[in-house]
């Protein structure tokens, strides 16, 4: 176990630049994320703990008594800060590994995100991704799985789904090789409460503002859409997202 209180340290130099510059690390600056991070699984790079707080943190989470001693880093509270994005610290910041793994053919529901470019609307819909029995996540172009709004919008669920993040491109040559029947979000799409889903599938969700791009569209099966009051010109993409993966999941456990 070391201990480093300045921020010259070569190694939180080194981290500094890593953090800036490598997207496959996970800068973890809440210790119940980093448990969810480890009790699933992702490896552990670095942990670094302020020293005042590394005591309390152990008892209260037992993940930190089962790392390898080598990994912690007891640091001062001014080098936890610059790698937190929250005001009020809890002492803890967890560099892990992500997984980086080739595109897989989902097992049952998934859902595909056009270049979504919010990190809570990405997190949120990962979330509800979960909730709604949707295992497998595609990213296209959207804000990264390891943006760290991401990660706590989907209050640790990016630890609990396959998440792929890929190209449209790349996407688009995948889902034509595992003949996955591909429903896409569109204001004159069908209603949904009215449509005939043939199941399992996939919904994409386009972009905030734009919608889904013109190439992605070319692969869908068709296009569905919530029926809302005329006033309201658009549903959030998250919230439409929610909607849209709960009324497939309740076709689905209707039929099974």
């Amino acid at each position: 176990m070391k201990i480093i209180k300045s921020l010259n340290n070569e190694k939180i130099k080194e981290l500094k630049k890593q953090k800036a510059n490598d997207k496959s690390l996970l800068f973890l600056d809440s210790p119940k994320l980093g448990e969810e991070a480890f009790n699933s699984g992702i490896k552990p790079y670095h942990i670094l703990i302020d020293e005042n707080k590394f005591l309390n943190l152990k008892k209260e989470f037992d993940f930190i008594n089962k790392l390898d001693e080598n990994l912690i880093i007891l640091v001062d509270e001014k080098i936890i800060k610059i790698f937190s994005d929250v005001i009020t610290s809890q002492g803890f910041v967890g560099i892990f590994k992500s997984k980086n793994c080739g595109l897989k053919k989902p097992k049952k529901y998934f859902l595909v995100l056009d270049n979504v470019q919010d990190a809570g609307n990405v997190g949120t819909l990962i979330r509800t991704a979960l909730g709604a029995g949707f295992n497998d996540v595609y990213l296209l172009d959207c804000a990264s799985v390891t943006n760290i709004k991401t990660i706590r919008s989907s209050m640790g669920a990016v630890f609990k789904l396959n998440v792929y993040e890929t190209t449209m491109q790349n996407f688009i040559d995948f889902a034509k090789s595992i003949s996955q029947t591909l429903y896409g979000t569109d204001m004159k799409g069908e209603n949904i409460y009215n449509f005939n889903f043939t199941l399992p599938c996939g919904v994409v969700l386009g972009n905030e503002g734009k919608g889904i791009r013109a190439e992605m569209r070319k692969i869908l099966h068709n296009t569905i859409s919530i029926p809302i009051e005329p006033k309201l010109e658009s549903l959030n993409v998250a919230v439409a997202g929610g909607i849209i993966m709960f009324e497939i999941n309740k076709r689905g456990e209707a039929n099974f």
